[in-house]
């Protein structure tokens, strides 16, 4: 018991170390992204911290098998570096011992990604898809940001305000830049709108919104062009397109997973398979971490490193690329992704079975 909490001690602390530095790179790459949308008006600021959060599940689903893989490689590879995995082999540690002890720790992050898997992350999914429709179906009024020129609109629009006061309801100093087009043949015109203050109105009998203009000019035409027409004016009118809000996409990953089990469709079989490969995947790569821990102390802890990595990346190309398969139809649902999990389980056994033959000759030797 005192060596399974050690060993478990050690695997854990790594695990977690891992997962949180893969965790917030990956969370800063994103937000970075999301930060980006948010400075060119895409997205609003409020619903950052919303859209990092509910993405967290489908993050941590595939960061905790990585992260415990790396951990038994790093935290196992200390050990032999070290040379205490060898004192625990000459005490009597055999494979089955060890194998054994390391898969209690893995089912637990089995059990944990298996729940980010099929529940939490489709449920993540369906919460930004929301929160993504909403803000398509925002005007451009909502879309400002104080001191910036925007482009707004497909017609060219450009959209500048001072300020934006009364809880975002009435802008300052605004100015609207657009060119319309003209009739074959015809040159276009750049009209001008400038005026102290605007607010958005929305007419009560249609529902249209428009952006009311006061107290400023409008300019028709082209600079150096002499046909230059000046209106001044006290109320001024420019209807805002309304954007149709998305319908909500029924793509396969947006599903809960009770919903996948029993359909037909291989979208959706697919999308399940994959659920149940996630957590699948802990005990197969623990499996194949064991033995690829293995290294020589002349070696240095960091040579199987890389080649371990390439092992683990291939078998979640694998599991992604059958997917896509399975989903375009170019793969029978019933062969699925189990072919790809008894094929790297066979790898592992294959692995344990010649570090077993390792600690073997090494208690042959030492007696």
């Amino acid at each position: 018991m005192i060596i399974f909490r050690y060993l478990a001690k050690n695997v854990v602390v790594t695990l977690f170390a891992v997962t949180a530095v893969l965790l917030l790179i990956i969370m800063s790459g994103r937000f970075i992204k999301y930060l980006a949308e948010a400075a060119a008006g895409e997205l609003s600021v409020d619903v950052l911290f919303s859209l990092i959060g509910y993405k967290m599940p489908s993050f941590l689903e595939l960061i905790l098998p990585l992260g415990l893989f790396l951990g038994i490689l790093m935290s196992y590879g200390r050990l032999y570096l070290d040379s205490e995995m060898t004192v625990l082999s000459a005490c009597g540690m055999s494979t089955k011992r060890l194998v054994i002890y390391t898969m209690i720790p893995a089912l637990f992050v089995m059990f944990l990604v298996g729940l980010l898997s099929l529940e939490l992350s489709p449920w993540g999914t369906r919460k930004v898809d929301d929160i993504f429709r909403a803000q398509d179906s925002r005007t451009e009024f909502d879309t400002l940001i104080p001191g910036r020129f925007q482009e707004l609109g497909t017609g060219g629009r450009v959209t500048y305000t001072e300020k934006l006061t009364d809880k975002r309801k009435r802008m300052e100093n605004v100015f609207i830049s657009q060119r319309m087009e003209k009739k074959p043949g015809k040159k276009s015109e750049l009209i001008l709108l400038v005026a102290k203050s605007g607010s958005q109105y929305i007419d009560p009998a249609t529902g249209s919104h428009f952006l009311l203009l006061e107290n400023g000019y409008r300019y028709d035409g082209n600079p150096g062009d002499p046909e230059y027409r000046i209106t001044q004016y006290e109320k001024y009118g420019v209807k805002i397109p309304r954007p149709a809000e998305r319908a909500a996409r029924v793509k396969a990953e947006l599903k809960p997973t009770r919903e996948l089990i029993g359909s037909e469709n291989p979208q959706d079989i697919a999308q399940l398979q994959w659920r149940i490969s996630l957590p699948l995947l802990v005990p197969i790569i623990t499996l194949i971490a064991i033995p690829l821990s293995r290294v020589n102390p002349r070696q240095g802890r960091w040579l199987r490193l890389l080649p371990s990595i390439f092992l683990y990346m291939g078998y979640l190309v694998l599991l992604s690329t059958t997917r896509t398969a399975i989903e375009d139809g170019k793969l029978s649902p019933q062969l699925g992704l189990i072919w790809v999990h008894l094929l790297f389980l066979a790898i592992g056994i294959v692995l344990v079975g010649g570090l077993h033959q390792k600690l073997a000759w090494f208690k042959r030797s030492r007696g």
